[in-house]
């Protein structure tokens, strides 16, 4: 044997070498079948329709975040108005993109236009209809645009944020359908899927509004009397936990009246952390900081509010309501006497970034273990039977080259699963049916080969000669199947989701696998078998 040929051979062995212990890690002394079974298992990761699990696709309401944009720019618009000193009979929303400016004195008319223009450039005004010295404000539509794509990336990431927390194994969490602003999340092995769930709507719509009332009401209707039937103006009812903060009957849940508009949003978020209390010990304080934006905001409003409550409403529910203590401006502390679990699991909600809007489930279904188990069951038996098949057919056919053939196609195999443990990479049914396609593919492979090479025997060439000659012939049309599959699945994992993403990537990677073993590794196994053949022997093909 030629040292080159001796050099190709040791690196085929390192490379068997380096797939074993992907597949199996390094034994120990001893090593039982059993913990090889196991290390296989555990390095391999299953999709959700093989070890079972929950699928849920939720829909974004996207339209609440416009909504919220609205509300914002109305109470930005009045204090603007109020700076320059503009008179106004009325300032109110119409709709979520729509705001109605009425009997604006004429003479102020272009200081109006100039404020509109040079604050909020996102929004057009224009003379509203039926009035002679209105306007309405109109926000642009590339700006709703924006709007809505913005709330479904942090709708997205946010979620995936609370998923991984949760510590599952491979979680989905990706845009699905088309333009419905629908996310799909899959949990593979998730026991409780009311666990993912709740953590999912616990980490809703993020609003910090000033509480307006000092006491809470024990009813909607004790709120609604206490102010004679009428709610002040630009203000809301809220109901509250029962633990709120400045709840007297911790066990009755309580209604709170609060500012309409939120001074600070989830989307101002940036972090959140559980720290103990200075103030209060053996309780637990929440850490926070906002945006610089939202620090602007949020400065000059707790200097004016100093003593009074912050409800920091979730879901549209106030979990909290601290006193404010003092000017904030991008950090501050939420003070409600928790828990180290209480405190924990806000600050896991406030730093995993609050939804920008609600959300809601449009679909849920939940596949057992024993029908994953099933699956792989008749994955399995598929891919074995096809694997006999057509190992079966080449030494038949090819007779003493069909080994070489099958040794090709079974380290294909080794390497596919030995990328996959490696790369983390999730199995699916369909990814199993990838595996059988990259079966059929590395068996037309050696076709390809093993056919150029009787052809150059029957031209009368030498077993050496016919080898070389047919690697060769058939190199570029190899590479041109495979590539132009590879493109193909490349799309589908590109632009795909869940399962037909497995099935892309276990095509990918054994066809890649595939160009190794037929190419280099069935040409090293010519060769060695060639170097031990007497000269004038014929080559068994």
């Amino acid at each position: 044997m030629s040292a080159n040929l001796k050099w190709k051979a040791l690196f085929i062995a390192a490379v068997i070498l380096i797939c074993i212990v992907g597949l199996v890690g390094i034994p120990n002394t001893p090593t039982s079948l059993s913990a090889m079974k196991s290390n296989f298992s555990d390095r391999i990761k299953l999709g959700l329709d093989l070890q079972g699990g929950t699928h849920l696709i939720l829909q974004v309401q996207v339209q609440e975040a416009v909504s919220q944009e609205t509300d914002q720019v109305l109470d930005h618009l009045k204090t603007q108005f109020q700076d320059k000193a503009v008179r106004y009979d009325e300032l109110r929303k119409l709709s979520d993109t729509q705001v109605l400016v009425h009997n604006i004195a004429p003479e102020q008319a272009g200081t109006a236009r100039n404020i509109v223009s040079d604050q909020f450039p996102d929004w057009d005004i224009a003379p509203a209809p039926g009035e002679a010295s209105g306007y309405l404000l109109t926000i642009k539509t590339s700006r709703i645009s924006n709007i809505q794509q913005q709330t479904m990336d942090q709708a997205e990431e946010t979620i995936r944020r609370r998923i991984d927390a949760l510590g599952l194994t491979e979680p989905l969490v990706a845009p699905y359908g088309q333009g419905d602003n629908e996310i799909i999340v899959e949990l593979p092995g998730e026991g409780d899927p009311n666990r993912a769930k709740s953590v999912i709507q616990a980490g809703g719509q993020l609003e910090l509004h000033l509480v307006l009332d000092s006491t809470p009401y024990s009813s909607e209707a004790a709120a609604m009397a206490a102010h004679g039937g009428v709610l002040p103006p630009n203000s809301q009812l809220v109901q509250g936990k029962s633990s709120a903060a400045s709840s007297s009957q911790p066990s009755v849940e309580s209604w709170y009246v609060v500012d309409r508009v939120p001074v600070v949003t989830g989307r101002d978020l940036r972090s959140a952390t559980a720290v103990r209390s200075t103030k209060n010990i053996g309780f637990y304080d929440v850490d926070f900081t906002l945006s610089t934006e939202a620090g602007r905001r949020f400065g000059p409003f707790t200097e004016q509010n100093i003593g009074k409550e912050l409800g920091i409403v979730l879901e549209h529910r106030l979990q909290t309501a601290p006193v404010i203590n003092g000017r904030i401006d991008d950090t501050g502390v939420i003070e409600g006497q928790f828990g180290e679990q209480e405190a924990n699991d806000l600050a896991l909600v406030l730093r995993s970034g609050a939804l920008p809007a609600s959300i809601k489930y449009l679909e849920e279904r939940t596949v057992g273990p024993s029908l994953g188990a099933d699956s792989i069951r008749h994955g399995v038996q598929a891919s074995i039977v096809s694997l006999l098949v057509v190992m079966v057919f080449m030494l038949v056919y090819y007779r003493l080259s069909g080994a070489n053939a099958v040794l090709a196609l079974v380290l294909n195999l080794v390497i596919l699963l030995a990328a996959l443990a490696y790369f983390g990479a999730v199995l699916t049914l369909p990814g199993i049916a990838g595996v059988i396609l990259t079966i059929g593919m590395g068996v037309d492979s050696n076709v390809l080969i093993f056919e150029r090479i009787r052809e150059e025997l029957r031209a009368s060439k030498a077993p050496v000669s016919a080898v070389d000659l047919g690697f060769k012939r058939a190199f570029l049309t190899i590479i041109d199947t495979h590539v132009t599959t590879v493109v193909s699945a490349m799309f589908l994992g590109l632009f795909g989701t869940g399962p037909v993403r497995g099935f892309a990537i276990t095509l990918v990677i054994g066809l890649l696998a595939n160009l190794f073993t037929s190419v280099y590794v069935s040409r090293v196994i010519f060769d060695w078998h060639l170097a031990r053949m007497p000269r004038e022997a014929e080559l068994s093909i």
